[in-house]
């Protein structure tokens, strides 16, 4: 008999302490998804958040192209602090996309962003700081070509980019039968 009620003992220990593990298991649980909950959806990346990486034309439509024709209404509009401004930008958004793409056709992109650009952009902050429109329309045509021989050399040499005219809503040409 007092093995029997030994036994019993023992069988209610595991019982009481399977039911305490489950009990804490479920509310510890609880607790964590209330804190996700409590935490907001900004607490926890959503799924697949980082798998989107906009390609290099993406980029180029989107940050390239609309500061490469605000730097030349800057000048035009003789706002040389505005025509810095956008310089700066137009560098770093640049070296974003350099970043984005570090190779492109087994070239290092940062590098040859940086080879066709480096003059271009010397150029211009020079004629900016000197307010000087005449160098300033020489070096942003410099840049100009020098973004059109980087599309001839990544194949993309339909991509034609020229300097704005007064007339013009946008920098890109979609005139095939000219060249700047």
């Amino acid at each position: 008999m007092i093995r029997a009620e030994t036994a019993a003992i023992r069988l209610r220990q595991i019982v009481v302490g399977a039911i305490a593990t489950a009990a804490a298991t479920i509310l510890a649980t609880g607790v964590a998804i209330s804190l996700s909950v409590a935490a907001g959806p900004e607490a926890a990346p959503p799924p697949h958040a980082t798998d989107y990486l906009p390609s290099i034309s993406d980029l180029m439509i989107a940050t390239i192209q609309p500061r490469h024709e605000r730097l030349w209404q800057a000048e035009q509009h003789g706002n040389w602090d505005f025509a810095a401004y956008e310089l700066g930008n137009l560098k770093g958004a640049f070296n974003r996309l350099g970043q984005a793409h570090p190779t492109e056709h087994d070239i290092s992109f940062p590098e040859m962003i940086a080879s066709v650009t480096e003059q271009p952009f010397n150029e211009l902050n020079s004629a900016i700081q000197a307010k000087d429109g005449t160098a300033f329309g020489k070096a942003y045509a410099h840049l100009t070509d020098a973004c059109n021989s980087c599309h001839q050399a990544l194949g993309h040499g339909v991509v034609n980019i020229r300097v704005p005219s007064r007339t013009s809503a946008s920098d890109l040409n979609a005139d095939s039968t000219s060249q700047n």
